[in-house]
């Protein structure tokens, strides 16, 4: 679990009511019923209205994710590779089925069978890109549903101070009441912009960057079991999918390696010239 759209929020939401706080005033003056059931009830109401009902369902089912999304470190794809890959060559490809009933991956778990199954490389190319394309989309709509509420949510908030400074206007004869009526009325604006920026645009964001990491560890284990099924030894399978990922996102052990295995090629391109 990956805690840093939590504690993002929670520092977010913190700087707020400290600064309520710090101000003198009440963290009651904003949490008004009224402005929060029109910003938020109606914001997710466009929201629905101007995407399906099926993308609305699978964005609300996506949204634990932005919470508890697991964050698989590309080291252990690599290694989980390159452990498939001494596997096939002291065992042959159909050894990979037996191994294919241990993984939970459903991705790697039917790649590995396709290959134990004799699927043409081409083919299983084909197949695997196709998939990644499918999850990417999948993915990705949920974040662009709750960027989009991100987009409302500022525009609903200046309705309803529309809204409630009409009815102020409709009491000037009583000026006691102006003062309270008018910062009330702004609390549905604020409400708009916060809830944009403190919730949905974060998640918005935060699902679309989970569904880069995705597409990434999916593009690994499809270049590994591709290099898997046409024989490349294990060593080199490593180094080749090591280059694949930035080097910051890589143990110290495996940069070292990296560094050397650059260092041997650069000497033997200056031995051969």
């Amino acid at each position: 679990m990956d805690p840093a759209t939590i504690i993002g929020l929670l520092l977010a939401f913190g700087s707020l009511f400290a600064m309520i706080t710090m101000e003198g005033a009440h963290v009651t003056s904003i949490l008004l019923p009224p402005p929060m059931i029109l910003v938020f009830g109606a914001t997710i109401a466009v929201g629905i209205a101007g995407s399906t009902l099926t993308d609305t369902v699978s964005a609300f089912t996506a949204l634990p994710r932005a919470f508890r999304g697991k964050v698989e470190k590309p080291k252990q794809v690599i290694d989980q590779m390159v452990h498939l890959a001494e596997t096939a060559r002291k065992n042959g490809l159909l050894a990979l089925e037996q191994e294919a009933a241990n993984v939970k991956d459903p991705y790697l778990r039917d790649a590995l069978q396709n290959i134990a199954d004799g699927t043409d490389g081409e083919e299983l190319r084909t197949l695997l890109e196709d998939e990644v394309i499918t999850t990417s989309k999948v993915n990705r709509g949920a974040g662009k549903f709750f960027k989009a509420l991100g987009g409302y949510a500022p525009t609903v908030g200046i309705i309803g101070t529309v809204v409630s400074l009409t009815h102020v206007l409709e009491n000037l004869d009583n000026p006691s009441t102006l003062g309270p009526s008018i910062a009330t009325a702004f609390v549905a604006t604020l409400w708009g912009l916060l809830s944009a920026n403190f919730i949905w645009l974060p998640i918005g964001d935060r699902l679309n960057r989970l569904a880069e990491l995705e597409t990434e560890r999916m593009n690994l284990i499809l270049e590994g079991v591709l290099a898997i099924q046409s024989g490349s030894q294990p060593r080199l399978l490593g180094e080749r999918l090591s280059a694949m990922v930035p080097k910051r996102k890589l143990s110290k052990a495996e940069q070292k390696a990296e560094q050397k295995s650059t260092k041997m090629e650069d000497l033997f391109d200056s031995e051969a010239a």
